[in-house]
């Protein structure tokens, strides 16, 4: 029996310094976020034999403090007669002083349509986090309920009072896209509750929600979720999916969420498929997949393909949630590189060697128009986000791509970033939450950053180099 290897790096020119990435291959998904025995686990979807979507397995990486990761051994390989066409995405949790994690079984119907193909539900245990045994009597929800078509995946396990429960992405009969959940008392055996809302139409909500997350926070009930065939407007909804929320409150005696309207959670090209969970100190963290479906992935030439993002803090203010960096990347930094403030017309220019930095920006006037720009050298290629004082709009563009992408924060008296440069990503969030940007860009040597500005402009900039040897594999 011919053993298959993984596939090779051959160029490390765009690889992340401090962005969970597998050893080689490509990702996607987040799966199983977890805390357990003293280290924060992920995984993730991962095909290590190309750099290209195939057969999912689940990737593993864990960190002591959600900022330095250590891969370890695929946790889960696909194959088996409970998952045969792969170990799709699902999540984890402890129990009696294990680590179990519930996925999704995929399987294809021999007939070479990629499109035809069935889901169950499944699970494997550890008792020390890093060695996983699937279930011997695996699948532990063996089909899709009767009110569901095919689409039935991606379970989000989480307990309460005494009980657990499955939130699962799903697609009743009629198209639309839902949310269904089921309880157990011992997670093997489960009962089917039905669902807890679904969308009110394909075109605004969609037609299957993908990625399900459903927590707890600041007194509220929140649903994430990562609908497929939304129809776009001008501004809103430009990604092939997205991923956004809910808002509302949830009933477990009659199993219905009262909830809002959808709305986005990330503003950037390159975010999809977010994992949630809580520290033990009581924090909400979310991680999602730092790329889409039809980004443009030019690493793919160097044998690896997407990443993670990293973890942000969730924050609930009324009926918008936002994510800021989480304090641990602190721990990041080597060196401070900059720190001053100065009122300059036309540039600032901030950076032009390093290719790991942190940014924290803050424009004392709210009404002047500004552009925070990351270009090559000869600025043919670039990544800019402008700021339009009269609308409080941002706008991020892009030289490789045709389609801006938008956010509008509410009126206030100055602004405030934090920006995250890695290599080939860039995260940038502004004001403490109010509007999140994710970005992959691709340069060839460090870009040239800059702040600039058609009139005058008043700006404190704090600039730290960042570590570039923050993943082990």
């Amino acid at each position: 029996m011919l053993t298959q290897s993984p596939i090779s790096l051959t160029d490390t020119r765009y690889r992340l310094g401090y962005h969970v990435m597998a050893p080689s291959g490509w990702i996607n998904d987040p799966n199983g976020f977890c805390y357990f025995k003293g280290y924060y686990h992920i995984f993730y979807q991962y095909y290590p034999y190309a750099a290209e979507w195939g057969p999912m397995h689940w990737g593993h990486a864990r960190s002591t403090d959600l900022v330095h990761w250590e891969t370890l051994p695929i946790a889960l390989t696909p194959g088996d007669p409970e998952d045969a066409g792969g170990c799709f995405s699902g999540s984890a949790i402890v129990k009696n002083d294990k680590l179990y994690l519930i996925y999704t079984g995929q399987h294809y119907y021999d007939d070479d349509d990629p499109d035809h193909f069935w889901e169950n539900q499944n699970l494997a245990y550890s008792t020390d986090g890093i060695h996983f045994t699937k279930y011997e009597l695996n699948p532990i929800i063996a089909q899709a309920p009767a009110d569901n078509t095919q689409h039935f995946r991606d379970p989000k396990v989480w307990a309460y009072d005494g009980n657990y429960y499955l939130a699962l992405g799903s697609q009743a009969q009629d198209g639309l896209g839902r949310v269904i959940t089921y309880r157990s008392t011992d997670l093997l055996h489960w009962q089917y509750l039905g669902p807890i809302t679904k969308a009110t139409n394909a075109n605004q909500e969609g037609y299957m929600w993908e990625c399900p997350d459903f927590f707890y926070l600041n007194g509220q009930h929140v649903l994430l979720t990562s609908p497929q065939g939304i129809v776009p407007t001008p501004k809103k909804y430009l990604n092939l999916h997205e991923t956004g929320y809910f808002i509302g409150t949830y009933d477990y005696q009659t199993n219905q969420f009262q909830r809002d309207t959808f709305k986005e959670l990330d503003h950037g090209h390159d975010f999809y498929a977010t994992q949630t969970t809580l520290t033990p100190d009581g924090r909400r963290i979310v991680i999602g997949w730092l790329a889409m479906w039809e980004s443009l992935m030019p690493e793919q030439a160097d044998g690896w393909a997407g990443a993670l993002t990293l973890p942000r803090e969730l924050v609930l203010h009324g009926n918008h949630l936002g994510m800021r960096p989480i304090a641990e990347t602190k721990q990041l930094r080597q060196e401070k590189l900059l720190d001053d403030k100065k009122t300059f017309q036309n540039q600032w220019l901030l950076s032009t060697t390093e290719r790991h930095l942190e940014f924290q920006i803050e424009l004392e006037d709210a009404q002047t128009d500004f552009t925070f720009k990351i270009a090559s050298p000869n600025g043919d290629t670039f990544t800019k986000l402008a700021y339009l004082a009269d609308s409080h709009e941002f706008v991020l563009s892009r030289s490789d791509r045709e389609d801006q992408r938008y956010a509008t924060i509410d009126q206030s008296e100055k602004v405030v970033l934090a920006i995250f440069i890695d290599q080939s990503s860039a995260e940038i969030f502004i004001n403490d939450g109010a509007a999140t940007f994710s970005e992959r860009f691709y340069m060839a040597t460090a870009p040239t950053i800059s702040l600039e500005t058609k009139s005058t402009l008043t700006a404190s900039v704090t600039t730290y180099k960042l570590a570039k040897d923050a993943i082990k594999f």
